[in-house]
């Protein structure tokens, strides 16, 4: 017997045990998966319209004039972007009072969905944004 005998014989075994895995795995039914379309939107909650003299008072009482120019709200501030030069949209203000980006903190934990609504139609009707 030779040397290489062993060898062969555990190479066989294996692709048998190989072999039959493989044809364990083919029977049966085929299925596929299929892609689904969802079609229409992902209702949100509705967002509130927000009180401009509400969000006046937040903007003074939440400290925003400390980092914001905003010429309505006499405030003078140069940390932060100058409002009525950037004029932003609602949906930023929301977002950016909400969330905080780079130096602006969130506020989430501070003011309620309805004083960053309210603070956000301020700055939009003050800079016409």
């Amino acid at each position: 017997m030779s040397r290489l005998a062993p060898v062969r014989r555990s190479l066989l075994i294996l692709l048998v045990c190989a072999f039959v895995v493989v044809l364990a795995g083919c029977g049966g039914e085929t299925t596929r998966a299929e892609p689904q379309t969802v079609e229409g939107t992902i209702p949100t909650e509705p967002e509130a319209a927000g009180d401009p003299a509400a969000g006046k008072q937040v903007f003074e009482s939440a400290g925003c004039a400390s980092c914001h120019t905003l010429d309505d709200a006499g405030a003078k501030g140069t940390v932060g972007p100058n409002l009525d030069d950037a004029k932003p949209p609602k949906e930023l203000v929301v977002d950016r009072v909400t969330n905080g980006k780079g130096v602006m903190p969130s506020f989430s934990g501070q003011l309620s969905p309805e004083q960053i609504a309210n603070v956000a139609a301020y700055v939009v009707q003050a800079t016409g944004g």
